[in-house]
């Protein structure tokens, strides 16, 4: 996810694993872009997976530091369904450098079945990355989501301020399928959106 990461805002959060360390995608088909890997090997994205019990707002609580969330706070990702299919995406994260919120929209589509927790998502037009929710809890109120890669990770939750055991149950899990979970930044979370 590295390469052009062509953000005005600078906030390409959670969701642009789209275009980032993906390098190239090809096009392929009536405009539809392809993504070169959703997943890293040995990493499974949740079955039974149900997008409308998905939608709303989540608090990113840690991730692993990119470059495009550097020193932002506040994190926030806002999912919305699609008129025709398909879900909105909102990222929002507070600068407090500048003092100002920066914003980013795109959009995501299910990279097979809708009921399997491997979505594709794009800030950049035709060329969409691996989202993939690996964990989620039966009540949709936190998830462990990564990239095509293991340098993608973000626990997200419903709540900015998530009890200490479900995120340290998010981060066990994280390390079990080998992500470097030492590296993982708690994000603060202080401001009222």
């Amino acid at each position: 996810v590295q390469g052009q990461r062509a953000d005005a805002l600078g906030v390409q959060h959670v969701h642009e694993v789209a275009a980032l360390d993906l390098g190239v995608a090809k096009g392929q088909g009536a405009g539809r872009a392809e993504v070169h890997q959703q997943l890293a090997d040995g990493v499974q994205a949740v079955g039974g997976f149900d997008a409308d019990r998905y939608l709303g707002t989540w608090y990113e609580i840690a991730r692993l530091d990119h470059r495009f969330e550097r020193g932002l706070e506040d994190i926030s990702a806002t999912y919305a369904a699609r008129e025709g299919g398909g879900i909105d995406v909102r990222n929002r994260g507070f600068d407090p450098a500048k003092g100002e919120w920066r914003e980013a929209r795109g959009r995501a589509r299910f990279a097979g079945s809708p009921e399997i927790g491997s979505l594709e998502v794009s800030f950049f037009g035709p060329f969409y990355g691996g989202y993939n929710v690996v964990e989620l809890d039966p009540d949709y109120q936190i998830a462990l989501v990564v990239g095509p890669t293991r340098s993608y990770l973000w626990i997200l939750a419903r709540r900015p301020d998530p009890s200490r055991a479900e995120v340290d149950r998010l981060v066990r899990r994280a390390r079990e399928i080998g992500f470097d979970t030492d590296s993982l930044i708690y994000v603060p979370h202080s401001r009222p959106e």
